[in-house]
């Protein structure tokens, strides 16, 4: 099990996992990105890691596949840095575990591989923020170290903001 970036050899698991998750919400929020032409959007995703292209509130990302084999088991976005919005809600990382892998502790290995990456970019405190109601991640943020720093009401939920110290 490894970090990737995303790659047209993944093309085929990519779109199996799309299919899967259905009209599930997805994250991170690249996974929302147009992939009926998947080399477009393994354009626009790495436009995002370079800082080109970026619509108006967004910032420079990462994203990154957990990958076994040729089989994409999650995906992780980790923006190089934070506006006012992201500061206040979104944080730093976001992720999300392909559904036929979930409760299997791979989110935690997925969030420990993505704060590596942070770590080398020098990125510390790392946010991330999650909602209340959402205890799997709550839990799984604070196996990898979160603290939780505050919450906030925003649109009748509540999200906690969790920061992670990396040295």
């Amino acid at each position: 099990m490894k970090l990737v970036k995303p790659h047209t050899k993944y093309q085929a698991s990519y779109l199996a996992y799309i299919e899967e998750l259905g009209d599930e919400e997805r994250y991170p929020f690249p996974m929302d990105f147009d992939h009926r032409d998947f080399p477009a959007m393994l354009q626009r995703i790495a436009d995002f890691e370079q800082g080109v292209n970026i619509p108006t509130g967004y910032v420079p990302s990462t994203t990154y596949w957990l990958v076994r084999g040729d089989e994409i088991l999650g995906a992780a976005n980790l923006r190089h840095q934070l506006n006012n919005v992201l500061r206040t809600a979104g944080g730093h990382i976001g992720l999300g575990i392909r559904p036929k892998y979930r409760q299997q502790g791979l989110s935690v290995k997925l969030l420990n591989l993505t704060l590596e990456q942070a770590k080398d970019k020098g990125i510390s405190p790392v946010h991330i923020h999650c909602y209340q109601e959402n205890i799997a991640s709550a839990k799984m943020i604070m196996a990898c170290g979160g603290v939780l720093d505050s919450e906030i009401e925003q649109a009748g939920k509540l999200i906690q903001r969790y920061l992670i110290a990396l040295s």
